[in-house]
């Protein structure tokens, strides 16, 4: 049923919309609250934090606002990463009727200043919020905007644009990832060489008390399922692969192996169409259970990002799971893990903090996040501390700092204040220092993956695992050859790179034994590199990207007279509304 209360805009699809992320840059301290601590670089802030220049370095696109530009009508043009002088330039030469602003918490300030902006420059234009921020129920007090949307935006926009919200989806097309690089050396700069960003549903089923995402979408048990069948999943990887030249896919699925009848059609699928695609997941421990090892493969997951609270954690998804034992198995047979780690339960004590970091660490997963148990606003876990009286006041940690990579926004009843960050930083360190580079532990599982299934009896899978271990023959070997020696001096990880470079000597032959030293140097070369930019302060940025649909190209082209008389129109019934409001109020 419509929602009764749903705005509508009055230019419907003739509206100009933009989306737009936050301004930059990201990677340092402002007046913003933005902090050096860059929340744009998910993986070196959340799991690579202190492995300098092994760390994986790479940005995501704004995969929401993409998908809401690929299902709206109306002219629309994406911006995404600007810097603050660019943003201000778009809104300043462009005539825009709708303006959306998608963001999280810790960028709450570089939100306020935004809409001010528009305000100043675009005052006719409708603001429009949307992301993790709006979980903060006392938003509408900060900023100036018009509507703050809480939870799934496409159906959303469809009905402020008066189109018809019940058509079927259609995805974006977009790579997982740009500006990717490790050990100083760029990533992926090839046709297929970043697997494509599939997003079957958003919102999360499980409901954990601290999950922000969750909290966004209603809380437990409420998503929303963009594509329901195999058949649909199957159809849109399909276009993809045809378009984008990918064979592999990241999942932004809360839990993709949750909705198993979905994930074994589209094995079906996969298997009657001979696709040996490779496809990264997000999945609970419990879920990930209820499939075999074998199903796992055959259906192509070659990642998987799994929480790993704690020993004896209490939320569902692990309760009943040996989750080391399930973490080896899987990257037994070439799955990669990516465990997920929270410093700081109620139960954590500093006397019992070692135990808890050294049980994490004892996963041994290719990479390992690791978060503060931070009450983030609108979740379960913050409304249960505000009851309690045991949040920190704004004045002394702000919403910007509030992100679980910095402080705590309560009080612990076991951690002293500002010993957080030191507990934190030292699980990352523990990881680093017991297990390596992730690298060094990803080229490692790769070579598990062929080392069972080079043999295989079935095409598929053999062809899948082949394309995923190639560059194990030349550019993975040399890694480690590199890797080898900048360990020279540390006995117990130069006999981990060595041990891996004789096996993987032994599985390719003696073409890789040539290649490998040969890009080994380069890589030893690029690595020294940058450790010594990172040690003088180098800090990364993504790009500005601007991107226009159709409709707005079209526009652009034709009609700019009527184009202008029609904003010039709106304006006014817009601002004669909106001061209507605010005299009644």
């Amino acid at each position: 049923m419509p929602d009764q209360n749903q705005p509508v805009h009055p230019l419907g699809t003739r509206a100009r919309v933009l989306l737009t992320s936050v301004f930059g840059p990201y990677a340092r301290d402002d007046e913003y609250g933005s902090r050096r601590i860059n929340p744009m670089e998910l993986y070196q802030n959340q799991v690579t934090r202190v492995q300098g220049g092994f760390s994986l370095r790479m940005f995501h696109r704004s995969f929401g606002l993409m998908m809401i530009q690929a299902n709206i009508e109306a002219p629309c043009t994406v911006l995404d990463f600007p810097l603050l002088d660019g943003f201000t330039e778009e809104i300043r030469n462009r005539v825009y009727d709708v303006i959306g602003i998608s963001g999280i918490l810790p960028n709450i300030g570089k939100v306020k200043k935004m809409c001010e902006l528009i305000r100043q420059h675009q005052p006719a234009a409708m603001i429009v919020i949307g992301g993790h921020i709006t979980n903060l129920d006392s938003l509408e007090k900060i900023i100036d905007a018009d509507h703050i949307v809480r939870g799934e935006g496409v159906r959303w926009f469809q009905r402020y644009l008066r189109q018809d919200d019940q058509a079927p989806i259609k995805h974006p097309l977009v790579i997982s990832g740009f500006d990717g690089r490790i050990m100083g050396i760029p990533l992926g700069n090839w046709p297929g060489g970043t697997a494509a960003i599939l997003i079957p549903s958003v919102g999360c089923p499980m409901g954990c008390n601290f999950c922000s995402t969750s909290a966004l979408f209603g809380g437990k048990g409420k998503f929303v399922n963009f594509f329901e069948t195999g058949d649909d999943l199957f159809a849109v990887m399909c276009e993809m692969e045809n378009k984008l030249k990918v064979k592999s896919f990241f999942t932004l699925d809360e839990n993709f192996l949750l909705h198993k009848k979905r994930a074994l059609r589209l094995l079906e699928l996969m298997e009657a169409n001979n696709k040996s695609w490779a496809i990264y997941v997000f999945s609970s421990a419990r879920a990930l259970q209820s499939y075999t090892v074998d199903q796992l493969v055959r259906l192509g997951i070659g990642w998987v990002w799994m929480g790993l609270e704690g020993e004896g954690s209490a939320y569902d998804k692990l309760r009943g799971v040996d989750s080391r034992a399930l973490v080896n198995l899987l990257q037994a047979n070439g799955i990669r893990v990516l465990g997920s780690s929270i410093i700081g339960f109620e139960n954590h004590r500093p006397e019992n903090m070692e135990a808890v970091i050294d049980y994490a660490v004892s996963h041994d997963a290719v990479f390992h996040q690791f978060m503060l148990y931070t009450p983030i606003p609108g979740t379960p876990l913050y409304e249960k501390h505000r009851q309690d009286d045991t949040l920190l006041p704004e004045a002394e940690l702000s919403y910007a700092d509030a992100h679980g990579q910095y402080r705590f926004n309560y009080l612990h009843p076991h951690i002293r204040e500002g010993r957080e960050e030191e507990y934190l930083l030292n699980a990352f360190r523990r990881d680093f220092k017991v297990n390596g580079p992730s690298l060094l532990r990803m080229i490692r599982v790769l070579l598990n993956g062929w080392q069972r299934y080079r043999d295989d009896p079935r095409p598929r899978v053999r062809k899948r695992i082949a394309w995923e271990v190639f560059p194990l023959r030349s550019t993975y070997a040399g890694a480690v050859w590199a890797m080898r020696k900048w360990y020279s001096n540390d006995e117990r990880m130069k006999e981990k790179a060595d041990g891996l470079l004789k096996d993987i000597y032994l599985a390719f032959g003696w073409k890789t034994r040539l290649t490998a030293p040969l890009f080994g140097r380069f890589a030893h070369f690029t690595l020294k590199r940058e450790e010594a930019r990172l040690a003088a302060g180098w800090t990364y940025e993504p790009r500005s990207l601007c991107e226009k649909n159709a409709a707005a190209l079209a526009l652009e082209k034709a009609h700019p007279a009527r184009q202008k008389a029609e904003a010039q129109k709106f304006a006014f019934w817009s601002i004669s509304r909106r001061r209507l409001s605010a005299n009644s109020g």
